[in-house]
């Protein structure tokens, strides 16, 4: 099928998530056909950079010859089986792995397809184990000011965001919230030092007068995504945890953008020493291949649903595809090259290569006001006066420009607004990592007229 047929079926047939619809109708349509190594390719044999991991999951690159010979493996024994009253041994096999590489005292797994999936798992967890420990008044949850933990009712209530929710606010039970230190950094002009010390005590304050209510908090630790790629340092994250702990609240980790080695570790609350109550973990769990999503949680927690059937204790939660076999299966591939391709240590020079580069290249730009960094994920603020840290009005969409300016050179990059986005796969090569960062300065120049 050509690309004109492919185009007009495309403008007659789907609706594409986080896309204003009137204006893709009248663009020319980037249709990607197939990947090889850290490219996508589109119908047309233009090749391009992937240089979002295919939205944040993508860990190996494309075609991956373990991960498809797992897959492969996977169908010649079946697809799927319910996990209803059933198992299977890539799903049993996969969960013993997921505990031993994840913070210590979680021990307990239980699979979904997604990361909002993941994250209604640990907040009804979180509220059903309150219940059943005879706190019936613990039904709140507090979380960061600007979190995303995805777009089901549940998530949105802990990640409302105006921009993505203001139309379901009807349906949101609204939360605690806490503004991180970069709330004080970016906006207040405070020093890192300052801005920490500020967070911290506000997070103290507000938790401990309302220590009775909340079921949770939930964060995003070290790097809030869709908010805007905003960074937190390790030692607030810390401090939460310890916060969570003296008022016995519940800590959950929504690590579903940045687990499985995206900030330089495999888990964010490694940085911290941190182990969470539970743990939201999706994206790059298959390597970037299926859908699949897990919510880890400690025995402690788990041992509260357990009684007799007439008890009614039972968590009753599922989904389908819950702990797909194919997707088990290429998870358990993806976690095995973790290993084999000492991916964690070959990651820490690039890290350091990004860190510099930004630095020194992309701060002195006149409409740079900011870049925030964990491992390889990055976000680049945009801004339109720089000195009074004026952003560019929406119209201007100044941050889709720049994106549309490197495809012409041959990257796939994403913007969050006015943030440019970067966060390649973890296995990407030198000289593509100086591609991406040319490219994506190169465009930001040639957009803000440098």
């Amino acid at each position: 099928m050509n690309y004109d047929e492919l185009k007009r079926l495309d403008h007659t047939y789907l609706w594409h998530p986080f896309t204003q619809m009137q204006g893709w109708l009248g663009e020319e349509p980037c249709i990607i056909e197939r990947g090889e190594g850290h490219y996508l390719i589109d119908v047309q044999g233009k090749k391009y950079l992937d240089g979002v991991s295919s939205l944040w999951c993508n860990v190996h690159g494309h075609r991956k010859q373990e991960l498809d010979q797992a897959i492969k493996t996977q169908l010649d024994r079946i697809a799927h089986s319910a996990f209803l009253g059933l198992s299977h041994v890539p799903g049993i096999e996969l969960a013993e792995k997921l505990v031993e590489i994840a913070p210590a005292g979680l021990q307990r797994v239980f699979y979904s397809d997604d990361g909002a999936t993941a994250v209604e798992i640990a907040l009804k967890i979180a509220v059903q184990y309150w219940q059943l420990k005879g706190e019936a008044n613990r039904t709140r949850f507090a979380s960061l000011v600007e979190a995303y933990h995805g777009d089901t009712v549940g998530a949105m209530g802990v990640g409302c965001s105006e921009t993505f929710h203001r139309f379901h606010r009807s349906l949101i039970v609204p939360a605690l919230r806490l503004n991180p230190p970069h709330v004080f950094r970016y906006l207040k002009r405070m020093s890192e030092e300052e801005a920490l010390r500020a967070a911290i005590q506000e997070a103290e304050e507000k938790l401990t007068q309302e220590k009775d209510s909340p079921a949770a908090l939930i964060i995003e630790p070290l790097m809030q995504g869709a908010a805007g790629m905003w960074s937190q340092p390790a030692a607030y994250v810390k401090a939460l945890s310890e916060i969570c702990r003296k008022n016995r609240i519940l800590f959950i980790a929504d690590e579903v953008a940045t687990g499985f080695g995206r900030t330089g570790k495999m888990f964010a609350c490694e940085h911290a020493g941190v182990s969470p109550d539970i743990l939201c973990v999706a994206k790059g769990i298959t390597g970037g291949y299926l859908p699949l999503a897990a919510t880890l949680t400690t025995e402690e927690i788990f041992s509260a649903f357990l009684g007799e059937y007439k008890e009614f204790k039972t968590f009753f939660h599922g989904h389908t595809y819950t702990g797909n076999p194919l997707g088990c299966a290429v998870a358990l591939a993806s976690l095995e090259l973790f290993k084999k391709e000492k991916i964690l240590e070959r990651m820490q020079p690039k890290i350091e290569y990004l860190k510099r580069r930004l630095e020194q290249e992309f701060l002195p730009l006149a409409h740079v006001s900011d870049s925030r960094q964990w491992g390889v994920m990055v976000g680049i603020e945009l801004v339109e006066d720089k000195e009074n840290r004026k952003s560019y009005s929406t119209e201007k969409r100044v941050g889709h420009k720049v994106i549309l300016e490197a495809r012409k050179r041959g990257v796939m990059i994403r913007p969050l607004g006015e943030v440019i986005v970067l966060m390649p796969p973890l296995t990407i090569h030198d000289s593509e990592l100086k591609t991406l960062l040319d490219v994506t300065r190169e465009s930001i120049i040639a957009v803000t007229g440098e």
